[in-house]
This record gives C-alpha cells, structure tokens and sequence, in this order.
C-alpha cells in the first residue's frame, strides 16, 4: 500500500512550527484519505483543505478539529489548494458554519459548472486557457464525454465555495502569524496553488508534489500543454527549495529536489516511449497509446487523458503530427528534422 492509499488517521499531528495535521476520509479510488492543515495564529485558525462533502468527511473534520482544541467559530480562514471535490467539498459548508472568508488562486473555478470554467481564466496565461466547458462533449481524441462522477455532479451550487480572496503568484499570505508565498503551480489542476514558508522551509504542497504516487496529469481542461506547465512548475519549487513538503495524501517529506527529478524522470520516460512507438512514421490513436503507458488495471478514460496530455506535449514541441482519421484524432512522427526539446 502506497501512502496516499492508506486510510484516514484518528488524531492530530504537529508536523512543523504551528502546523497541524489531520486526515479526513475520502471516496475516491486510489486513495484512502486527504490531509488538512490546521494552522493557529492569533485570530484564530486557518483550515488547509477541508476535505469532500461527505456527511461523514465533514464529522470526522468536526471531530479533529475538536481534539486540536479548535471551535468552528475559530475558523476565519479556508485555503483550498485546487479544484478537485477532496479538497474543495467541505469549504462551502466550512465557510458558512464558521463566518470563514475562502481563499483559493486566481484561476480558481469547478470545471463541470456550466458558466463556472472560463470565469477567471483569465489570471493565467492566454495560452493555457482551456476552451469551454471541458466535460460538455465528447474528447478531443474522440473518446465518450470525459464527466465526474454523477455523486459530484450532483451537489447543489449552494454547496460549492465561492472564494472571496484569489491569489496569484508570487502573493504574500499571512499563516500561523509570518509570511508565506504563494506559489501557482499548474499542472495537475490550471488553478493549483502550494504555499512556501520561508522562514521554517515548509511547502504546503497539495496535490503537486506526494511522497510516493505520481499527480495526475489531464488533457481535459487543463490548458494548452498541462504537462509543460506541470514540469515548468516543478522547476518553480525547485528554485525556491522548501526543505520539507507537507503534501494532500501521504506523509510530510524531504529531499525534495530528489522527488522533483524522479517526477522529472518519469514523465520524460513516457515521452521518449511515446516518441519510439511512432518513430516508424504509422499512425496511432490515443486509446492505443494508452495501452504503452498503463498496465491494464489502470487503462480507462483517466489513463487516456494523461496519455492525450502526453501526446499534445509532443505535438507542440513539433516531434509528433496529428490529425483526424475516421472522427478520432491520431498522431505520427513528424519529420526527421524535428527536435525533441525536453523541459
């Protein structure tokens, strides 16, 4: 069992100076719970990711919050790290129950909300805008119509946050009473945000970097070339070099530069595994390209978005052609003057 797979933990961990972990239950498979940050300061507490809007996801909260000796009433601030129910979900209902304000970054937005996806695109750069609603119709490869699961789709609009601070990189946040930077890492999400603490090297790190999985990364509604903003991104972090990451799933984590190269390595791998399936100039569609990547218990949409977001890496760096063969969309190498610029 990975990190990110084993269930929730019952009580509270300190896991840097006046940082608090605890760990909610999730309904998502691969992984078996989230951690939320709770974070002291002298009006109260900050709140990292309150986990999904499960009725049981939110009295577990409840009860952790307890054992921190922390009150709903406590709660003046909700930071979300990015747009996906296990870390969102229960922001709303936070929010509301405690007088909280919800902080998120600028490009914040629910990407299966009908007028919710193009709201704040706009804080990112015009080429990572994705176009539409990402889940209105059927994959740009061709595939059925990418959609979360109806359980997500189904929750009221009441009950999704509306945040009333988005912040954009490079943008001080105030927590546990010292400053911390805002750092946009797109990649996994167009919106995702980690937070960096200077003073004590610490990296509120999301779903960017976890200790033992690899983040997904998805052609649907990410941008123009996710995983160039995803590897750019890493490079970001990087730079800064927090000495600790305190991750979404998993356990908190060092040796940080080595987990970004071996991230680095990966994704590098699959490009090059790509590049040779198609050096002999045939053409291949994604569901097929798919079955290189992923073993067969992981093939399925999820796997092909990834493997599209793969794909369009190459397209851009001008290594691989696509076009439409039949109403889906394949690719072959481009000519052998072409350049294989790894970022």
């Amino acid at each position: 069992m990975r990190q990110e797979q084993e269930p929730a933990g019952l009580g509270v961990e300190e896991v840097g100076p006046g940082v608090l972990r605890v760990q909610l239950p999730v309904d998502i498979p691969g992984l078996g719970h989230v951690n939320t940050y709770v974070i002291p300061d002298r009006r109260g507490v900050t709140v990292v990711d309150p986990g999904m809007s499960l009725r049981k996801s939110r009295k577990a909260l409840v009860h952790r919050l307890r054992l921190a000796g922390v009150r709903l009433a406590d709660v003046h601030t909700v930071v979300i790290t990015h747009s996906h129910p296990d870390h969102y979900g229960a922001a709303a209902w936070l929010a509301e129950a405690a007088g909280a304000e919800v902080m998120t970054h600028a490009a914040f937005s629910i990407s299966w909300l009908p007028d919710d996806c193009d709201a704040h695109v706009h804080e990112v750069d015009p080429e990572d805008q994705p176009v539409g609603n990402p889940h209105d119709g059927p994959t740009p490869w061709g595939g059925a119509k990418f959609r979360p699961p109806l359980r997500h789709r189904l929750v009221p609009r009441s009950r999704h946050p509306r945040p009333r601070r988005r912040v954009r990189h490079g943008e001080v946040v105030r927590l546990a009473d010292r400053d911390w930077v805002a750092v946009h890492t797109p990649g996994h999400t167009l919106d995702h945000l980690c937070l960096v603490d200077p003073e004590h090297g610490l990296l509120l790190s999301g779903d960017h970097l976890l200790p033992t999985i690899t983040p997904h990364i998805s052609g649907i509604g990410t941008g123009r070339d996710p995983l160039a903003a995803f590897l750019v991104s890493l490079d970001r972090i990087a730079a800064l070099a927090p000495s600790v990451a305190l991750p979404a799933h998993g356990h908190p984590f060092g040796d940080l530069a080595v987990r970004i190269d071996r991230l680095k390595a990966h994704h590098h791998g699959r490009l090059e595994a790509l590049r040779q399936a198609l050096a002999d100039g045939e053409p291949a569609s994604v569901p097929e390209l798919m079955r290189l990547l992923f073993a067969p218990a992981r093939q399925g949409a999820i796997a092909e978005s990834e493997t599209f977001a793969h794909l369009q890496h190459l397209h851009h760096a001008g290594v691989l052609e696509r076009y439409d063969k039949d109403g889906r969309l394949v690719y072959r190498a481009a000519p052998p003057t072409a350049g294989f610029p790894f970022r």
